[in-house]
């Protein structure tokens, strides 16, 4: 149960203090998604040059899942490259998809394993993986442009 109240301290201080919250005026492509189950949504811009990701920035509002979540993705994958984003995504996306099976990798996810709670409540795991989506979408768009 301590490592619980570890992983739901973490999620509380990204969403109390997040991190790249306030959207760039410049970048490569943005995106707005919504949760409809829920109404929490996501507004992302992602700057990109030479197939890497130099800036992630973010406004939002909803649970504090959703917002801790995207606060997590866009320290983890500014400066990353895409090939290391898409792993780094796909190895959260298959967290959430565990059903509390795995505990995430924390040499690739960092902070964001303690989502690994959240995978146990379906109707939760949409909210953690708000942000992943919209940066799935901004990662295709912008692939589009930088080509």
């Amino acid at each position: 149960m301590e490592l619980d109240s570890l992983y739901q301290e973490v999620i509380l201080d990204h969403y109390k203090h997040p991190q790249h919250k306030g959207l760039a005026s410049q970048y490569s492509a943005q995106v707005h998604h919504v949760n409809t189950s829920c109404g929490d949504e996501i507004t992302l811009n992602i700057n990109v040059s030479d197939g890497t990701i130099n800036s992630i920035t973010w406004d939002g509002q909803g649970c504090s899942i959703s917002q801790a979540s995207v606060s997590m993705l866009s320290d983890l994958l500014i400066n990353k490259r895409f090939e290391e984003a898409d792993s780094i995504v796909a190895a959260f996306t298959d967290l959430m998809a565990s059903k509390g099976l795995s505990a995430g990798d924390p040499d690739v996810l960092e902070d964001a394993v303690v989502f690994a709670g959240v995978s146990k409540f379906p109707s939760r795991v949409k909210c953690a993986l708000l942000g992943w989506m919209a940066f799935k979408d901004a990662a295709i768009q912008s692939r589009g442009e930088n080509k």
